[in-house]
């Protein structure tokens, strides 16, 4: 398994992962001109040529970062691609030198075992100022807010 960063050409396996979960109402529906606009923040997990698991990075602010749209095909769950796309997020993070990383979640016991914990989303201002108030879920949230501290290097 490789994973880099998204391009042009993932773009449509992109939209089939995120839309998949979409329908299973475990993730929010991406239309394509919003992940084209979003490409630079996706990192896809690639075996054997396919697209297997995606997942982007957004800054949210000066020391907060959302993982978001994380997603592996069924097939190839189980296998580490959920695992590695977070952590190749949290590795990014640490790059741009962004201290904390969230997602919000239906898993949480899956980021919890990455070293992230739970914590009330209303500890998320910022990023319950700008997306969930648009949500059309955001009166009956079923996702819990899931974080990571992220040490210091250097």
């Amino acid at each position: 398994m490789r994973v880099r960063g998204a391009t042009v050409s993932d773009a449509q396996a992109i939209l089939a992962l995120v839309n998949e979960y979409a329908e299973q109402d475990r993730m929010l529906f991406r239309p394509l001109a919003d992940i084209y606009e979003n490409l630079q923040t996706f990192r896809v997990a690639e075996v054997n040529g396919s697209i297997v698991g995606c997942g982007a990075l957004e800054v949210v602010w000066s020391d907060l970062a959302e993982i978001k749209s994380l997603a592996v095909a069924e097939l190839h769950k189980g296998m580490g691609v959920g695992r590695a796309l977070v952590e190749a997020s949290v590795k990014q993070a640490k790059q741009l030198g962004v201290g904390r990383v969230f997602a919000l979640t239906l898993d949480s016991g899956f980021f919890e075992k990455l070293g992230f914990e739970r914590v009330d989303k209303s500890s998320l201002p910022m990023k319950v100022w700008s997306d969930c108030a648009r949500c059309p879920k955001q009166n009956h949230c079923d996702e819990t807010a899931v974080i990571k501290h992220l040490a210091r290097e250097g």
